[in-house]
């Protein structure tokens, strides 16, 4: 069973039946068809489930060599896959003739790859030496939109960033790790003294570094240089190559939160011009793939619920620095799975499909 229309380009989704490949093949159903044969593509384990593309059934396919059989220039493969499956498959892929578009790490900081968030810089898409287009990871994606759309009106010109990262960032362990620990300490007074909570997960922290049941984890990645973590430099790394200021000068501090889904984050960001809390609305209220949600004194300002299930990112908080007029500070929230991921990596492969209509 395969859904197959006479037109259009294939699509391969790679990574179909993971939390991001539910989340990718609902938004199909939901946009503009422009694909012809698509395919679903995962581990060996997931191989012979039918799942609904577009209505259709739809078998599961092995990820194989075979699996990929058919797919030439004009088609594209879109991989929700862990960083060294993308890196050993896609360069088959694009040996073909098709075109990668990738949301692991594995090909974000390769110069020959661009890194697109299509609202920020879609235009980088065209120009793909190695046929791979790559997506940043779900936070960076949190902000981009809205970070993008201020700097192309008053010039970016330093940043820090705090994040309140879901756990449905670390896939469907993670929101499952998360789940369990509440249901330990769920009706108890856990969370009153020192190290409670630790003894009620034990063990069972999931994913994550420490427990993340009534608590917050100052930890995302793997250890780097002096002690910065892995996932506080790739958003560093990401920011820049996206807006093209390879010298921005930016702080992260990734903070896991007991939210499922739905990424957080607090924004001071200063520029080289002044700027306004007015003039920041009026550029936010017209940025594509924003929504302004910014009126404290009647209670409305952006929250991880308000953004889970929907498009765009999230902004509200927006305040002129106290001590800066170049300074400005916001909040802004984001689906992870969906606006940080799978709608991204749509987006890219709908403007690959549009170069071959």
């Amino acid at each position: 069973m395969t859904a197959h229309r006479s037109s259009g380009p294939a699509l391969a989704v790679v990574g179909a039946t993971g939390a991001v490949g539910s989340v990718l093949l609902q938004i199909l159903s939901q946009r503009a068809d422009v694909w012809g044969d698509i395919r679903l593509i995962a581990s060996a384990r997931s191989a012979g489930r039918v799942l609904t593309v577009r209505a259709q059934e739809t078998e599961v396919l092995a990820l194989s060599e075979d699996a990929f059989d058919g797919l030439g220039a004009g088609d594209v493969a879109l991989f929700l896959t862990p960083a060294e499956v993308s890196a050993r498959w896609a360069p088959l892929v694009t040996a073909r003739g098709a075109v990668v578009v990738d949301q692991s790490a594995a090909f974000r900081e390769d110069p020959e790859v661009p890194l697109v968030v299509p609202e920020v810089n879609g235009h980088a898409v065209r120009i793909r030496p190695r046929g791979i287009v790559a997506g940043p990871d779900c936070v960076t994606a949190a902000m981009i939109t809205a970070l993008g759309a201020l700097h192309a009106e008053f010039s970016l010109a330093e940043l820090a960033v705090s994040t309140y990262q879901a756990a449905s960032a670390a896939g469907r362990a993670g929101s499952a790790s998360l789940r369990r620990q509440l249901s330990v300490v769920a009706g108890t007074s856990l969370g009153e003294q020192p190290g409670d909570v630790r003894r009620a997960v034990g063990e069972d922290t999931g994913p994550f570094a420490a427990p993340l049941a009534l608590n917050v984890v100052p930890w995302s990645g793997e250890l780097r240089a002096d002690g910065w973590s892995s996932h506080e430099l790739a958003v560093r790394a990401q920011t820049r190559r996206i807006l093209q200021l390879e010298r921005l000068p930016v702080a992260v501090t990734c903070v896991q939160v007991p939210v499922v889904n739905g990424h957080s984050l607090t924004v001071r960001a200063r520029f080289e011009r002044e700027v306004d809390a007015v003039q920041a609305r009026k550029v936010l209220e017209a940025a594509p793939g924003v929504v302004l949600a910014d009126d404290p004194a009647a209670g409305e300002f952006p929250t991880p619920a308000d953004a889970a299930g929907t498009d765009p990112a999230w902004v509200g908080r927006v305040r002129a620095s106290l001590d800066d007029p170049r300074s400005l500070e916001f909040f802004a929230c984001a689906d992870n799975l969906r606006t940080g991921a799978a709608l991204n990596a749509t987006r890219i492969a709908e403007l690959v499909a549009g170069e071959f209509a």
